[in-house]
């Protein structure tokens, strides 16, 4: 039996609202793509992604999005290790930790399931399978609905990530028939440019818009070329900003990334510029409703 929708799960869009004066800045700094033999500088073990995160909070995240790697810099879902990295982050910077589901494209439901055992502040929920690049991301339906329910049961809350516009439609069905998630406020990314899924341009952003959920707040993602472009668009319309060297390697044209904390300042000087300043991990705790997950370590 479908479960009882929260009050006005999905009627219209009222993007913003919630942390309108401020802008929510996410790290990714890592991602599951990027080989460490080709990008020196991308943080890959424990040591590196603690003083990455550090280094990113201090000039204006307030949430990182987690990619782990194994000793040797392969992408990994061993839940030790992601355990691991909580605990670390959790006790080395305020920021809110966030763990992808999504991993490595090959990686198994089972595998991704897990992740949330290692319980984190939020995680990721992919709302559809889409072309990436020259693989498959996919997510049947029957797995979305069980990451947004297991997650509500331990109380991590879920960002809603985005490839294309039909996701959007598919997360309304999901709130329709699953109800609210941990935390009661729904939170979307709308992931941009990736070969295969929706065009990183101003176009597309507003028409995403017009499908959130009411009440929704979003961030968005621009990937490779689509990075400045989407940032733009995003603080334009009130929204926030995911940036980081999963997503990016390049800082401007024929200028590679120095690092992950040199973009999260990119975004975060425009924010400013913007009048909506990077708002700090505790107010962005308040407008997600993050609270400490069921069983977590306080």
């Amino acid at each position: 039996m479908a479960e009882t929708p929260g009050p006005s799960a999905t009627r219209g869009a009222a993007p913003g609202r919630p942390g309108a004066h401020g802008t929510l800045i996410t790290v990714a700094p890592t991602g599951a793509e990027h080989a460490k033999a080709d990008v020196p500088t991308l943080p890959v073990t424990l040591d590196e992604l603690v003083r990455t995160a550090r280094d990113c909070e201090h000039v204006g995240a307030a949430m990182i999005h987690v990619h782990v790697r194994d000793d040797q810099a392969r992408p990994t879902l061993d839940l030790g290790r992601l355990r691991e990295t909580v605990a670390a982050l959790r006790s080395e910077t305020n920021l809110v930790v966030q763990l992808s589901t999504g991993g490595a494209v090959t990686d198994p439901e089972a595998d991704r399931l897990r992740v949330l055992d290692a319980l984190p502040d939020s995680a990721s929920c992919t709302m559809g399978t889409v072309n990436f690049g020259d693989d498959v991301f996919l997510n049947r339906w029957e797995f979305i609905v069980e990451l947004h329910r297991r997650m509500r049961e331990r109380g991590i809350v879920p960002e809603y990530e985005i490839f294309d516009l039909g996701q959007l439609a598919a997360l309304r069905r999901l709130l329709d028939e699953h109800g609210l998630p941990a935390g009661g406020h729904v939170h979307v990314d709308l992931v941009m440019g990736v070969p295969g899924g929706m065009p990183g341009d101003a176009e597309t952003l507003v028409a995403a818009l017009r499908l959130l959920p009411e009440g929704a707040t979003f961030s968005a993602t621009g990937v490779g070329r689509a990075t400045l472009p989407v940032l733009f668009a995003s603080l334009a319309a009130g929204g926030h900003l995911r940036v980081g060297m999963e997503d990016t390697l390049s800082y401007a044209r024929g200028e590679r990334v120095r690092d992950n904390a040199q973009l999260v300042a990119r975004a975060a000087g425009l924010a400013r510029v913007a009048q909506r300043p990077p708002l700090t991990p505790d107010e962005v705790r308040e407008i997600l409703g993050v609270r400490l997950p069921a069983g977590a370590p306080s």
